[in-house]
């Protein structure tokens, strides 16, 4: 029987990488996205269909509302940055307050009630906008919280693993890795202020996803064939 994994599913790249990572191991996946008043909300119809197409065990859409606290340009009136530098000693206006912190809680629970012990994330410490919840210290504190915290844990049932298999990799060496496993990368969404024009969706281009993004396709001499503002 399969070992059954919890997968973080935004629809972008990095964690459709780390969902395709998961099933060449050999798990039995269930995607976790969420809706939680994002500007992009638009990725959760790309990760609706990166779930089919990998063909996972069940996908949930968790709703939670951070819009409530805002403090973020992906959930507040406050404008996505455009062509700035991405420094990895600046916390930028694009981080969600406590999101990963968040969003592992969820997939913690959503593990201990179909009996996994597994959770993949596909946080990056290299080429990433220097989110703090995307550090290996973050990764391997909450590996203990997840132990301590839950009924499964405490019971020796089993010990929760965070698996992060894209942290140490270059967004480069992530599309490398995509491809090697089968990722069709024109099905995943990376934007933070996507514009909808005709039904068809366009990448801005500008802001540090889109950036990340484009330097990476670029860096691994593979063309990215996502629709952007432009270009």
């Amino acid at each position: 029987m399969n070992k059954k994994a919890i997968v973080l599913l935004s629809g972008g790249l990095d964690s459709t990488t780390a969902l395709a990572i998961a099933k060449k191991s050999g798990f039995e996946n269930y995607a976790l996205s969420f809706a939680y008043g994002q500007r992009h909300e638009i990725e959760l119809q790309f990760a609706k269909k990166i779930a089919e197409k990998f063909g996972v065990k069940e996908h949930k859409i968790a709703t939670i509302d951070l819009r409530t606290f805002g403090g973020s340009a992906l959930t507040a009136e406050i404008a996505v940055p455009k062509n700035q530098e991405i420094l990895q000693n600046r916390i930028p206006i694009t981080y969600v307050p406590a999101r990963n912190t968040i969003f592992l809680s969820y997939a913690l629970a959503y593990a201990e009630v179909v009996g996994a012990f597994d959770i993949f994330i596909g946080v990056n410490a290299i080429d990433y906008s220097g989110y703090p919840d995307c550090r290996p210290e973050f990764i391997e504190t909450f590996e203990k919280l997840a132990t301590l915290a839950t009924a499964a844990g405490v019971e020796n049932k089993g010990h929760f693993k965070i698996h992060t298999p894209l942290i140490k990799l270059s967004k480069k060496e992530i599309i490398e890795e995509g491809i090697r496993n089968g990722v069709d990368y024109s099905i995943t969404h990376s934007c933070y202020d996507p514009i909808i024009e005709d039904n068809k969706v366009i990448s801005c281009g500008k802001c540090d996803s889109c950036k990340l993004r484009l330097e990476g396709f670029k860096a691994a001499g593979i063309e990215d064939n996502l629709m952007y503002k432009n270009f």
